[in-house]
């Protein structure tokens, strides 16, 4: 038994058993899935499956498609696994629509539907592959896994695929993820990287929506993008959704938001997949809910904004190197380099060998060196002995010696009569030859140039129809508090002093959501900041609750307490913006007898007059006053505030409104992402009251009046005007009339007043579009037709060319319409004193 444990401790002990196999079958493991299944390499951006596919299809290659069934059968002559994932491989590679051309049903990556079986569909190389993939002669060559066929190390990829088509790689402790990018701008930066310029990569996704780049860091670990849906709003009740995230399939998408709808995140009637050749969903909204926040809380709350990191990893010198898209594309291009340079010194070779045999043939006939086969001589070798001697005084002629191989493939050429076309013919291919070995010559010499050509040659060849089809834009910040759609309801117990979603048998107070942060004030003057719950207790005999907006400068709470300690009414108005949540802060001067006779919230800082009623027992001479609000100045929520009065109070009543006394709200149209703002972001478009209107005019003849809501989105690039609405302002606007080849010109006032709801006001007709369009009061349009010499200018002063009519009026022909036509708008009195007016 003894000896049975010291044998098998033994051989525990020993590396080559089994403690030593254990020590070494996972590192063996890891390193195999890293090299030989997950990650690419970085010479041709394929990982062995890939490789190993192409090169099967190369050998089955006649121009033809081929089965994909027959296909997986070849690859599987190179790749050591299973069917299945060679044909997942394919199917990947030719949804990419690059390297293999494709025949049937394929799939579809936006939907998520899988190919049909590889028995139904076909497949074959694309030219570009043929073109940019192989080279036998420039191909490094190994044994495959049994040792009965050659397959390539690498394939000789004269192109950055990898960052083409991307990849996406698990391994044993490590992942590669690296997005594709588009076909145009590689070839475009390829060429830079080659000049010596500097150079930009960013992705681009077949199946098209935004992206924002902000964090990209070339692709490198620890950097980000976002990729979005694109949304539209087809009428005021109905979303649609032309476009999925890369790597999100529809039925994905749908099912998130179905899943924030069942949440209460957002409001929505029904949700339809109608994608065909292009992608739509379309999102019936609730009755009265805004496609504008619903627009935004997709982005926020569902598969509509995705965050992808990527992960560049690649096999440099059979070990994995983390590396960013500028360095790939320069090892592409370096190595497309290397490859062009050997492919033009095989070529140079094979020029000059073939020069160096029609020169060998042209002597050989030239000079009659043949007529030595006539002759008798004893042996073959004399024979081929008197042929070299022949040639002895032409040798300085050649740029090489003549062999034994060369004299012997002369006598293996059919004797026959000689002519002298025949010579001619040899001469002009010695003369066509020495011009293609001066070329490449030239090519070697110039390498940069030959490569920059090669590329645009390849841009040119295969560009068409691969521009980009994602969106490069930054995106807002969107606040979850500012689109969650109130889902559910708030309670108030105000004596006992709580709040809460499950005070159901309280008074209710409001609709709110669940992400909101509810602020509250009791009597006791406590004020408290807590999230939406079932209960939370806040103080006994609540005075207000509402939802609480962070940074709100606005909101004035007007408040007057007396103080437990000397009996003395104080007044006091603050703001409150930053707080702690759940924490209790004490607006009087902190006594626990201290109360509150008054509180009042107001949006734009209004100060209201209050009647106060003293106690008749008080020994004060005036026992009633009014109290003006507005005498005080706004302060920070800890102040003590102003005496009101030493004498106790019996009443405070609310006795009439005071007015605003916060200056209106500055607004700035922020046109990088379409939106209102109040961070001095963009065009200032001035102060605003709480009833004023804004007026936003579309290049596409449509005009709209709007309210201030800072969560409406506005189609920034469609936008000539943007201001304050004014009714009794002029609209100058000049447009296209495109089926009489004229602009026309009209004048009119906005005469509707529903808010949030398009109006087209020129005439209708495909092709037409506004030109210009301006509210000053004599506007001055400066008009430039014509090319070169015969540039012609004029300025119109429009208030004398068009009468003030109806919004729905055609208006008076300007000029007539040619391609050359420019116009502005004079803005300076010196430029108007100085025009000839046509009125």
């Amino acid at each position: 038994m003894s000896a049975a444990k010291n044998k098998l401790t033994e051989i525990q002990n020993n590396d080559s058993g089994l403690h030593g196999q254990y020590k070494t079958w996972f590192l063996d493991y890891a390193s195999y899935v890293i090299l030989e299944r997950a990650v690419p390499a970085v010479e041709d951006g394929l990982k062995p499956v890939q490789r190993r596919i192409l090169h099967a299809m190369k050998e089955m290659d006649d121009g033809r498609f081929n089965k994909v069934a027959n296909i997986i059968g070849q690859a599987m002559q190179y790749h050591p696994h299973g069917d299945a994932s060679i044909g997942d491989a394919l199917v990947n590679m030719g949804q990419k629509d690059l390297l293999v051309e494709t025949q049937g049903n394929w799939g579809d990556v936006r939907t998520g539907d899988d190919a049909a079986a590889p028995r139904y569909i076909e497949a074959r190389l694309s030219k570009f592959a043929l073109e940019v993939a192989f080279n036998n002669k420039t191909t490094e060559w190994q044994l495959s896994y049994d040792g009965r066929k050659n397959e390539p190390v690498t394939l000789p990829m004269k192109f950055p695929l990898l960052l083409a088509q991307g990849a996406d790689g698990i391994a044993v402790g490590l992942s590669t993820k690296i997005l594709p990018h588009n076909f145009c701008e590689l070839i475009e930066a390829t060429v830079k990287y080659l000049r010596g310029k500097r150079f930009e990569l960013y992705p681009d996704f077949m199946t098209g929506g935004m992206l924002d780049i902000a964090d990209y860091n070339q692709g490198k670990r620890g950097g980000k993008v976002k990729v979005r849906a694109l949304i539209e709003e087809v009428d005021k009740k109905t979303l649609a959704i032309r476009s999925v995230p890369y790597g999100v399939t529809t039925t994905q998408l749908m099912d998130s938001i179905v899943k924030a709808n069942d949440q209460g995140k957002i409001k929505i009637k029904k949700v339809t997949d109608t994608t065909a050749a292009d992608v739509e969903i379309l999102i019936d909204l609730a009755a009265g809910i805004s496609p504008d926040i619903t627009i935004d809380a997709l982005y926020k709350f569902t598969d509509c904004e995705i965050s992808i990191s990527p992960n560049a990893c690649v096999i440099v010198g059979m070990k994995p190197q983390f590396l960013g898209v500028h360095d790939l594309l320069k090892i592409s291009a370096d190595r497309t380099k290397d490859l062009l340079e050997q492919e033009l010194k095989i070529k140079l070779a094979e020029l000059q060998e073939k020069w160096h045999y029609t020169s060998l043939e042209k002597i050989f006939f030239e000079e009659k060196i043949y007529k030595e086969l006539e002759k008798k001589h004893e042996t073959w070798d004399k024979v081929l002995e008197a042929i070299d001697k022949a040639f002895v005084p032409f040798k300085k002629q050649l740029k090489r010696a003549i062999t034994r191989e060369d004299i012997i493939k002369l006598t293996e050429k059919p004797v026959r009569r000689i002519y002298k076309l025949d010579i001619d013919e040899l001469n002009a291919q010695i003369k066509g030859l020495e011009a293609d070995i001066k070329q490449v010559k030239y090519d070697l010499a110039n390498l940069v140039d030959y490569a920059v050509a090669y590329y645009e040659n390849l841009l040119k060849k295969y560009g068409k129809g691969r521009e980009r089809k994602t969106e490069i834009r930054q995106f807002e910040v969107i606040e979850a508090k500012q689109v969650a759609i109130a889902n559910t309801r708030l309670y108030v117990n105000r004596e006992e002093g709580f709040i809460g979603t499950g005070l159901k048998k309280d008074e209710f107070l409001f609709e709110c959501s669940d992400l909101d942060d509810i602020i509250a004030f009791a009597k006791n003057g406590v004020m408290k900041v807590v999230k939406v719950t079932d209960k939370v207790f806040i103080g006994k005999d609540i005075l207000h609750a509402a939802v609480f907006r962070k940074n709100d400068e606005r909101t004035t709470y007007n408040m007057i307490y007396v103080d437990g300690k000397d009996g003395m009414s104080y007044a006091k108005r603050f703001n409150v913006t930053g707080i702690t949540r759940d924490k209790e802060y004490d607006l009087t001067k902190g006594h626990e007898k201290s109360k509150v006779h008054y509180l009042s919230v107001n949006p734009n800082g209004e100060a209201e007059v209050l009647k106060i009623v003293l106690s008749s027992s008080s020994s004060a001479r005036i026992k009633e006053f009014d109290f003006y609000f507005e005498e005080l100045a706004i302060k920070g929520r800890s102040s003590m505030g102003n005496q009101v009065t030493k004498y106790a109070i019996k009443s405070v009543k609310f006795k009439e409104a005071g007015r605003a006394t916060l200056s209106g709200k500055k607004l700035w149209f922020d046109d990088k992402f379409g939106r209102l703002s109040e961070e001095e972001k963009g065009l200032y478009l001035g102060t605003f009251e709480a009833d004023d209107r804004i007026l936003v005019i579309y290049s596409d003849g449509h005009y709209e009046i709007t309210d201030q809501e800072l969560t409406q989105r506005f189609d920034a690039e469609n936008i000539l005007l943007i201001g304050k609405f004014n009714p009794e302002k002029i609209i100058s606007a000049v447009y296209l009339d495109k089926k009489n080849l004229q602009y026309n010109v009209k004048r009119f006032k906005i005469e509707t007043t529903t808010l949030k709801n398009k109006f087209f006001f020129i005439k209708e007709g495909d092709g037409n579009y506004v030109e210009a369009v301006s509210t000053d009061e004599e506007p001055i349009l400066a008009v430039q037709t014509g090319r070169g010499d015969q540039v012609r200018k004029a300025k119109f002063k429009i208030a004398k060319v068009a009468e003030v009519m109806g919004w729905k009026t055609v208006g008076t022909k300007l000029v007539d319409y040619n391609k050359s036509v420019e116009m502005e708008w004079v803005k300076t009195k010196q430029d108007n004193q100085q025009a000839e007016l046509f009125e």
